[in-house]
């Protein structure tokens, strides 16, 4: 099957009503119909700010970069962007064309 692949980078302590952005991106997600979605964090990553986050020892509190993506159809994808904006949330994405199955066919 055709699609899209939207991802979404967030920072991981970063919240949206209450609860973490990427918790509340996938349970949104679940929410409006969307199948499957996951959420990683980085071990090192730096944003528009310039501002280097890193996993270490000494700084356990990090705030490093959340991956929240997912693989949908395109009319998903732009449905579920629409919804989002109406949420008024500054986010930052990336989409891209995907081609996806399940084993055996």
């Amino acid at each position: 099957m055709q699609g899209t692949f939207l991802k979404f980078y967030v920072s991981e302590h970063r919240e949206h009503r209450g609860i973490l952005l990427f918790e509340w991106l996938l349970e949104y997600a679940k929410k409006h119909g969307i199948h499957g979605g996951t959420a990683v964090r980085a071990i090192a990553g730096f944003g528009r700010h310039g501002r280097l986050h890193e996993a270490t020892f000494i700084e356990l509190g990090a705030d490093l970069p959340v991956e929240v993506g997912f693989i949908m159809s395109e009319d998903e994808t732009e449905h579920f962007l629409a919804l989002l904006r109406k949420e008024k949330l500054e986010l930052f994405y990336v989409k891209f064309p995907v081609e996806y199955g399940v084993l055996p066919e």
